[in-house]
């Protein structure tokens, strides 16, 4: 039964984050918004939804393992796996202009979370900085892109287009499907969160473990498909830009709601470990993204056996 939940929660929050996505964009653009703001907002954050929803819930039911190791792995695993595989399958060509700042506010936000986390917990008021530095950042690069048209205004577009229907159906449909899409979501994240904790349970391994690796790569899914779609269609911008974007997501907005609706103390095994692997692998990104404005096949993977090492010691530790 443990499986059983696991493997239905994962299929719920992949079809769930598809669905919303989808339907919230079809929503905005039959409302005449702009692709450029749905890029950024909709789509950009939207992939992350499994993400918010499975941390909130794992933090309702007293799973701090979970709801901060689902945070953490998935930056990981956004980087070494779904970047890594991304780049493998087409050499991901990169702006220096969107890199320069989206890079730049990927760093502070990655060292931030490592100073937060040394409180041992993320407070309310944590949460609440957190939510204003996003907040901040999103209307900043909105204001910027549509002044300038940037590369990074024409990334977001590129993601808007990726999940904009070639005929728009009519505003009630599109809103059913965000709606499908949410109670997947949610209903997802509920059995993917209560089977996590039962296999901890009865495998004898900490929460924190089943929410850095099983939990944390199932709640990416959506970067892994949104990702690996737009290298075969040769979008290199969309893949890197939502990977670096559902980054900076995780870390200011879902660690942010989540600590906003409770507490969140810190497990002691990610100040090990796991947090500075986070921060390693963000700069190994950036360096690679920087050293030749691409991240190679090579790099690609290096970046994928880095990932395979990373489970391993995981593993290794973890008895």
């Amino acid at each position: 039964m443990t499986w059983l939940y696991l493997l239905a929660g994962l299929v719920l929050l992949l079809l769930g984050g598809e669905l919303l996505v989808r339907g919230a964009v079809a929503c905005a653009t039959r409302l005449g918004i702009s692709p450029l703001l749905i890029g950024m907002t909709l789509v950009g954050f939207g992939t992350s939804t499994p993400e918010l929803v499975t941390s909130i819930d794992a933090a309702l039911m007293g799973a701090p393992g979970i709801a901060v190791g689902n945070v953490v792995g998935s930056n990981i695993a956004n980087i070494l796996l779904i970047l890594g595989l991304a780049a493998l399958l087409s050499p991901l060509l990169i702006d220096t202009t969107a890199l320069k700042r989206d890079g730049a506010m990927l760093l502070l936000t990655s060292l931030a979370a490592c100073l937060l986390v040394f409180f041992g917990e993320v407070n309310a008021w944590m949460g609440i900085v957190m939510l204003l530095v996003l907040g901040t950042y999103v209307v900043w690069c909105y204001l910027q892109e549509r002044r300038l048209k940037d590369a990074g205004a024409r990334m977001h577009r590129h993601e808007a287009e990726a999940f904009t229907p070639s005929v728009s159906p009519p505003l009630w449909r599109s809103l059913a499907i965000a709606l499908v899409g949410l109670a997947c979501t949610l209903g997802g994240a509920r059995f993917l969160v209560s089977g996590a904790i039962d296999l901890a349970a009865a495998a004898g391994i900490s929460e924190t473990l089943i929410g850095l690796t099983i939990v944390a790569v199932g709640t990416s899914l959506p970067e892994l498909v949104t990702s690996v779609m737009a290298a075969l269609r040769r979008q290199a911008d969309v893949a890197f830009g939502n990977i670096v974007g559902s980054n900076i997501f995780n870390l200011l907005g879902i660690l942010g709601v989540t600590a906003l609706v409770r507490e969140i103390p810190v497990p002691p095994e990610i100040l090990k470990l796991d947090l500075w692997v986070m921060l390693g692998v963000t700069l190994l990104l950036l360096a690679a993204a920087w050293s030749g404005q691409r991240l190679s096949r090579r790099e690609g993977g290096v970046f994928l056996v880095g990932y395979i090492a990373y489970l391993g010691v995981l593993i290794a530790t973890s008895g």
